[in-house]
């Protein structure tokens, strides 16, 4: 068995309940499962298998159980375990106020992607296939760095801040 995190877009307290998220994953035949932090983290156990079709099965559980289901983007803890021990923003000038995000993608991002330009403290660092790193300042513009994501990549995308993927790693 393979150990794996599904990252949910758009889930929070208010649309999905951890418990019933994580019997859904139960029943759609996922073990040793687990919810982090009530945004759309299920940490899993399954047998070794093509991403797309980890997506699919856990899609499928949510259906079933939740009457719902939220777009998912899976990778495998070794996966995300390698990028932490990485140290992905190392390489970047970032203060101690840039809060560091991981967006992940379902299909890899072309590699000749040119990245947009800053925008109200928010930057794409770089694109790492299926993964996109991103620093951006607080401010009461609200959450720019979406925005800059979205238009880049599309909406069928989700974003961690790295202290979260780093949980999820470890989970």
């Amino acid at each position: 068995m393979a150990r794996y995190v599904a990252f949910l877009r758009g889930v929070s307290p208010m649309n999905a309940r951890m418990p019933e998220l994580k019997q859904a994953f139960e029943t759609g035949g996922f073990t040793n499962v687990r919810t982090l932090l009530s945004s759309g983290n299920v940490v899993f156990d399954a047998r070794a298998a093509a991403i797309d079709q980890l997506q699919r099965r856990a899609e499928a559980a949510m259906r079933a159980g939740l009457d719902r289901s939220f777009d998912t983007i899976v990778r495998p803890v070794l996966a995300l375990q390698q990028l932490i021990a990485s140290d992905p923003f190392a390489a970047f000038d970032l203060g101690p106020s840039h809060k560091r995000i991981v967006t992940f993608l379902r299909q890899p991002a072309d590699a000749q992607f040119a990245l947009p330009p800053e925008r109200d403290g928010a930057r794409i660092l770089k694109v790492c296939g299926g993964e996109v790193l991103s620093a951006y300042l607080p401010n009461d513009k609200g959450p720019v760095f979406m925005s800059l994501l979205e238009r880049s990549f599309g909406k069928t995308i989700t974003t961690r801040t790295f202290d979260t993927v780093r949980k999820c790693a470890q989970a």
